[in-house]
């Protein structure tokens, strides 16, 4: 089938050349890495030129809504996708199926998951030359821990229902919860606000 002398052509020539991180993360320790766009740039080209098509599908989609430590909510979007590869001389065609996870606190964590399972096919199928392990695209959140979110869940209401009754109340009420890191954590993010609402 010609769909594999394609695929291999488009590997044979993105083995030479590669894509380098020419894209910077500046969050933490800050890294390069290598965007979506990179990808399309590089591979567009050899694609037309070696007669390839890649057809994406969508088979699912998950969503599920976290907290980032300052409070906004972010939407953790994992997306299962398939991708055609499809010879444009024969019809002949080769299906690879990958996963693509992503975060964002708008409109666009599913753009971002699709793009993923998209970069990361790419790399797989064509074994794309990398450097190291990131894998992010440029910008990371910070999400609240799972037993912290808990924490913050039981107690909040209640502790700024005792802190209108005054700080006396809000200390007694904080108190009356068992000691653990997740507290601790807690205080830290919470006491301003709440010892505003005892004044």
């Amino acid at each position: 089938m010609i769909i594999y002398k394609a695929i291999n052509a488009v590997q044979a020539e993105l083995a030479s050349i590669g894509i380098t991180k020419s894209r910077r993360n500046n969050q933490g320790s800050g890294y390069n890495f290598r965007g979506i766009d990179d990808v399309y740039n590089t591979i567009s080209p050899l694609l037309a030129k070696h007669g390839l098509c890649i057809l994406p599908r969508v088979l699912s989609r998950q969503c599920v809504e976290r907290k980032s430590n300052s409070g906004g909510n972010l939407f953790f979007i994992t997306v299962e996708m398939e991708f055609d590869l499809v010879s444009s001389e024969d019809g002949s065609k080769h299906t690879i199926k990958t996963f693509g996870e992503a975060m964002d606190s708008g409109d666009k964590a599913t753009n971002k998951a699709m793009s993923a399972a998209y970069k990361y096919a790419a790399f797989q199928t064509f074994a794309i030359p990398t450097e190291g392990d990131n894998d992010t695209e440029n910008h990371t959140h910070e999400v609240i821990p799972s037993e912290d979110q808990a924490f913050e869940d039981q107690h909040l209401d209640s502790l700024r229902n005792a802190a209108l009754e005054g700080m006396a109340s809000l200390e007694a009420a904080f108190k009356a919860i068992p000691s653990s890191a997740a507290k601790s954590r807690f205080w830290t993010k919470h006491q301003q606000s709440l010892k505003g609402a005892a004044k």
